[in-house]
């Protein structure tokens, strides 16, 4: 997906200020909580198992209740790690201590014909 240029540059300019994790890493580490920001019908289309759904779009309102713990290890994805970096980046600044996104997201996830989970139902 070609992006618009000052999406591509805000994300650009929060990147050194967060974590990106690589797939490697996050399959080396089971202490991850996985987090899809993605919208409904991307995850619907298929998420990465073990996977939980909180969309960008209400993130910053609801993860204080779904993941009271601002220290427990949440990795954010979305379809190449835009969304997801730019989630991260919010959810630092709620206070939440060890957050990271996915690099490459569920694209470099398919990409790897790694598994992918798909519901008839959002949970």
């Amino acid at each position: 997906m070609q992006h618009n240029s000052e999406f591509f540059a805000l994300v650009q300019s929060i990147q050194p200020k967060i974590t990106e994790i690589s797939i490697e890493a996050y399959q080396a580490d089971d202490s991850w909580t996985l987090i899809d920001v993605r919208e409904d019908h991307e995850w619907l289309a298929g998420h990465l198992p073990r996977a939980e759904h909180l969309g960008k779009g209400i993130i910053e309102r609801d993860i204080e209740t779904r993941f009271p713990d601002k220290s427990r290890p949440l990795l954010l994805y979305c379809g190449g790690g835009h969304r997801s970096a730019l989630a991260a980046y919010q959810l630092q600044l709620m206070g939440y201590s060890h957050v990271a996104s996915l690099s490459g997201g569920f694209s470099a996830w398919t990409t790897r014909r790694l598994p992918v989970i798909q519901d008839q139902a959002k949970p």
